[in-house]
């Protein structure tokens, strides 16, 4: 009877209270995600896999079990789809399908603030190095700026990074709390008379050839300046080729639908194998959360900042809204929304959204050329 009870409940005795903060953590995350809907179609299975990896001898993780390995299905799909980089690479296929660029081509000119909205994720790199990580971390961590939940998976992968689980959820808890983040650093940094600023919205007709060409193009350029994010910008412009082809919109409706959808459910539950209780609780995941909000904090800033210094060159009835800095970075249409809000909260017929959309989707191409280029520049671990 005590061996039955024994075998029963012995597994109790592996039990740590560290398993037990993760199960809170993991229960946070699917709080945020149900409640708050921040993020559902990740936060959700984070947090859930979170649970499942921080029960005591948990079978979905690899273990060691009377001399043998049992191999677990998480470390499997870790294997197959995060350390090689493709569950992110095909998600990209799926948020290029989703994406329409045309109010960037209409507006090429937009591109300028996604580029200086990427400015977080150089300083945030700086300040890591100074705190002690090292430079494969410090990059890492750097670019959860990017505000792009795939891009930070396939750098910190990229530099095997030892903190992937807190830059995974650092990377898409921020990209959740954009509402959050963004509104205070804008007003902070513009005056109200700035924030009532119109913008005339001009649309110019952008020819199918354009937009075919556009992703072609792109991925040219891109390589040629960062070629490690051949792969990132690649896909994404593929997806981005499917949907303005014209001859693939069964294609089209799956990448945006099926495809980035089931990749979603596998990378979110699977980045949970590194956010195991001996690898996620420690003094460094603090310190890499505080600074991946500096990271979001300095990109909108730095947007919002550099919309300031170009209206002191353009004259009354051309100045720029400096609020439409702020979404370029790449949490899109999130960022766009937000700031589109904020405009019609200071004036009813203030009207953002085109113009922010603009800003947002160069901000999406501008992350994956910053990740490059920090992969270009940083020796690989």
């Amino acid at each position: 009877m005590e061996q039955f009870v024994y075998e029963l409940f012995g597994n109790l005795t592996n039990l740590d209270i560290k398993m037990v903060i993760m199960w809170v953590i993991g229960g946070i995350l699917i709080y945020l995600a149900i409640a708050k809907e921040m993020e559902p179609s990740l936060l959700l299975p984070m947090g859930f896999g979170a649970i499942l990896v921080n029960l005591p001898m948990s079978g979905v993780i690899t273990q060691v079990i009377n001399g043998e390995e049992e191999v677990g299905a998480f470390d499997v799909l870790f294997k197959a789809g995060i350390a090689n980089e493709l569950f992110p690479l095909i998600l990209f296929i799926g948020i290029g399908a989703m994406i329409d660029f045309g109010p960037l081509l209409s507006n090429p000119k937009l591109m300028l603030f996604g580029a200086a909205a990427q400015f977080g994720i150089f300083f945030t790199m700086s300040m890591a190095s100074l705190f002690g990580f090292n430079m494969q971390d410090a990059a890492s961590i750097g670019i959860i700026g990017a505000a792009d939940g795939p891009t930070a998976i396939f750098a910190a992968n990229y530099f095997n990074s030892n903190y992937k689980g807190a830059i995974f959820v650092a990377a898409y808890s921020y990209m959740a709390l954009v509402p959050i983040v963004q509104p205070p650093v804008i007003k902070a940094l513009t005056t109200r008379h700035e924030r009532l600023i119109r913008m005339r919205y001009e649309p110019h007709s952008v020819s199918k050839t354009t937009k075919i060409l556009f992703p072609i193009i792109i991925s040219i350029v891109v390589g040629l300046v960062a070629p490690r994010s051949v792969s990132l910008i690649g896909f994404l412009m593929f997806g981005n080729l499917i949907r303005e082809c014209g001859v693939l919109n069964g294609l089209s409706a799956s990448a945006q639908n099926e495809l980035a959808n089931l990749v979603t459910i596998f990378l979110g539950i699977t980045v949970a194998t590194q956010m195991a209780a001996d690898k996620f609780l420690k003094k460094e995941t603090l310190m890499i959360m505080a600074l991946g909000l500096v990271a979001f904090v300095f990109d909108t800033a730095g947007g919002v900042v550099f919309a300031k210094i170009v209206n002191l060159f353009l004259p009354e009835g051309k100045k720029l809204n400096p609020m439409i800095g702020a979404t370029g970075i790449s949490a899109f249409p999130m960022s766009a929304r937000v700031v589109h809000k904020m405009g019609l909260e200071e004036d009813n017929q203030n009207f953002l959204l085109m113009q922010t959309i603009g800003v947002n989707v160069s901000g999406q191409i501008c992350s994956v050329i910053a990740g490059g280029i920090v992969m270009n520049l940083v020796a690989r671990g």
